[in-house]
């Protein structure tokens, strides 16, 4: 990896992951100035106080003026409009590129929106947590975490070579992916599982027989930790799955056929076929855990070590 360093860092939307890259950008001296664009004053007003950006506008615009790295970081849905507005202002050999979890949709979103001159690299970091807003970043969001780049041919290698070493710089593992695997691959180790939490936490939620209070009192460890992926961000979630609708319809469907045959053979009495499921699956986490992708801990694990890193709930 060579050195990287870019000159003007517009960040666009300054939630969990826009205010981490800052934090770790900072960290690791890749910008000799960080900007960034925020909806609500609220918002430009605590990336401030945090420190974690020069500048805050409420204009994506004027964030973007002599930017050469742009990285969208609002929901999926605003990016088409986000790009019609930013591009007469990029600078000729920008680059930019974005954090959502769904990649073919970016690229018909922005790609041909954007001018000839810029450097577009769709992006997704692998990482995260439920907790939102400039305040619930840490810079050590990505160390050792998955970064997928999707070249879609409106880049020069140089540049995909540039944005690949700016995120192992901040400790992530790269890997260049076609776009529409990316968003089989995410449907199933992602999406599906939030839809799912979704779901189950709403059914205990509507449940008559059973009071929310012993919901709550009785959470074992499976549900407890369903409700820490239910409690993500309801906007971006809601974009994720309106924007990867083929490929989470087909996981889905898969999903629900192996569900059937998990009903039929409980009701079968087939505890053959329970235990070789079961075991099957085990060896599965015993290989994310040896991979380095889970622990048993809280918030996926993950150690915070800045100053200015919120303590984590139980």
């Amino acid at each position: 990896m060579t050195e990287v360093k870019f000159k003007r860092l517009a960040l666009i939307g300054i939630g969990l992951i826009g205010s981490s890259i800052a934090r770790s950008v900072r960290q690791h001296n890749l910008a000799d100035e960080i900007v960034c664009a925020a909806r609500t004053a609220d918002s430009r007003r605590v990336a401030k106080e945090l420190g974690i950006v020069d500048a805050a506008y409420e204009s994506p615009k004027e964030a973007v003026k002599g930017a050469d790295l742009v990285i969208l970081c609002t929901p999926i849905g605003t990016y088409e409009a986000l790009a019609k507005e930013i591009a007469p202002m990029l600078e000729k050999g920008a680059i930019v590129t974005d954090v959502g979890s769904v990649k073919g949709a970016v690229v018909k979103a922005i790609g041909p929106n954007l001018p000839s001159h810029a450097e577009f690299i769709p992006g997704h970091p692998v990482a995260g947590t439920e907790k939102s807003g400039p305040a619930a970043g840490f810079a050590e969001l990505f160390i050792n975490r998955w970064l997928i780049l999707t070249p879609c041919g409106q880049a020069s290698d140089a540049a995909v070579a540039k944005l690949s070493d700016f995120w192992a710089a901040m400790g992530s593992k790269v890997e260049i992916m076609d776009p529409d695997h990316h968003d089989l691959v995410l449907a199933i180790t992602s999406h599906i599982p939030h839809l799912i939490a979704y779901n189950i936490v709403g059914t205990a939620d509507d449940l008559e027989d059973v009071t929310q209070s012993e919901v709550i009192k009785y959470s074992a460890g499976g549900f407890r930790d369903f409700t820490r992926i239910a409690a993500s961000d309801p906007t971006m979630w809601r974009d994720v799955f309106l924007h990867n609708k083929e490929a989470v319809l087909e996981m889905l469907g898969r999903f629900t056929e192996d569900l059937t045959a998990l009903q039929r053979a409980i009701r079968r009495d087939d505890g053959d076929t329970l235990f070789n499921i079961f075991s099957r699956t085990r060896a599965i986490r015993r290989q994310i855990i040896d991979a380095g992708q889970e622990t048993p801990e809280p918030d996926f694990g993950r150690v915070h070590t800045s100053a200015d890193t919120p303590k984590k709930s139980e």
